[in-house]
């Protein structure tokens, strides 16, 4: 028998002695070590309020207070809402029976008692028992890594100072949208100082989800940042040798999308480098056709040797620059389906028209919070980087 289940412990309920006594000796017999009595129903319930069993051995029939009444007090209270029940009874009738399970019963166990029938179910239930409480301990366990990395997640987004120090020098305002999703899902944006009133902006999202989507995101920000100060003006480079060190550094199968791009709102140009990521959108001012970029190129962390092309946006004044993660896409139905349309609607032009960057950033997010749902299947990121009133 297994040491957990051996070690479970097992309340047995019963007014006569010699039961109380004959379970416990079938019992010790089977290996079970740990089998504790009480006497009658209102000592069961002390001593269950005092240390809760693993499993009840209860007999129906007792003065006092009944099974039925021991089984319906516990079962109101939502901490032995799981707690097995094996209620012994000479009952017989389906209208007695159903009464049992009526009050909360897990299972019966026919009197005379036969000693097989009694280990067999005891054993079942303990196993069951066991099984569910590592189940709990272990989405307890993963519940507090996913806040953990929740935690560490935030303190790596940019802050708003940081975004209103580089954005004012560049002369672009810059607004976020991040929805996580319950599991993560490995998404990560961020913002790199450059010299000349210019900054770099960078949107990752590591394959999977969980701790380990998130954790390796967390070492890629820190791989990003090592780059910037040396290679944060060259977009190409910067994603080439991203590559280069994120296979060392990532396990066989794990891989990122990413893009990285330089915002110079004094050159009216967005230069980036991509690597397989949701290619960026322009949306023009005075209702003009959006204009997509390029978003080929090979994941990060699959092939050393890897190579990546440097392209470029115009950013005139009075447009707005739009990076995304796949995700995004993908809830609002594809690059030329709902987001092109969303891009375009009259909320989003009417509001970039007349200046209102804010407005249009709010209905684009607004839609996509409704389209995503409460509870995101995937991380959604959506980067809006706008030059309203730039001339």
């Amino acid at each position: 028998m297994d040491d957990a289940i051996a070690a479970c412990r097992i309340l047995v309920v019963d007014d006569t002695d010699f039961n109380r006594t004959l379970i416990g000796a079938l019992l010790g017999e089977a290996g079970f070590q740990n089998v504790v009595y009480a006497k009658d129903g209102f000592d069961a319930l002390a001593q269950i309020a005092a240390e809760a069993p693993d499993l009840l051995i209860l007999d129906i029939m007792m003065p006092g207070m009944d099974g039925f009444e021991v089984c319906r007090r516990l079962r109101d209270d939502h901490a032995y809402a799981d707690l097995p029940v094996l209620v012994q009874t000479a009952l017989s009738s389906s209208d007695d029976r159903n009464r049992a399970f009526a009050a909360g019963t897990t299972d019966l166990i026919s009197k005379p008692l036969d000693r097989t029938e009694l280990v067999a179910r005891v054993r079942i239930h303990l196993e069951n028992r066991v099984l569910i409480r590592d189940l709990q301990t272990y989405r307890a366990r993963v519940e507090g890594e996913l806040a953990m990395a929740r935690s560490m997640y935030d303190h790596l987004l940019p802050s708003a100072a940081l975004c209103a120090t580089q954005t004012d020098r560049a002369g672009v305002t810059l607004r976020s949208h991040t929805a996580l999703s319950s599991d993560l899902g490995g998404d990560l944006w961020g913002v790199l100082p450059l010299a000349g009133g210019r900054f770099g902006l960078f949107l990752l999202d590591m394959a999977g989800r969980g701790v380990s989507a998130a954790l390796n995101a967390f070492r890629m920000h820190t791989l990003i940042h090592e780059l910037a100060p040396h290679l944060g003006e060259r977009p190409a480079a910067f994603l080439t040798e991203l590559n280069e060190r994120a296979v060392c550094l990532l396990e066989l199968g794990q891989h990122a999308t990413v893009i990285y791009g330089v915002v110079d709102g004094a050159a009216e140009r967005f230069t980036y480098a991509a690597a397989a990521a949701a290619p960026p959108v322009l949306v023009p001012p005075d209702g003009a056709a959006l204009v997509f970029g390029e978003g080929s190129g090979q994941p990060v962390g699959i092939a050393a040797g890897t190579r990546y092309e440097e392209s470029s946006l115009p950013f005139p004044p009075d447009s707005a620059l739009v990076l995304h993660s796949t995700a995004v896409l993908e809830a609002l139905g594809g690059r030329n389906g709902g987001l092109a349309a969303l891009l375009q609607s009259p909320a989003v032009r009417n509001a970039l028209a007349t200046g209102d960057g804010g407005g249009a950033f709010t209905a684009v997010t607004a839609a996509l919070a409704a389209a995503q749902g409460d509870v995101p299947l995937d991380d959604h990121t959506l980067v809006w980087i706008g030059r309203e009133g730039a001339r």
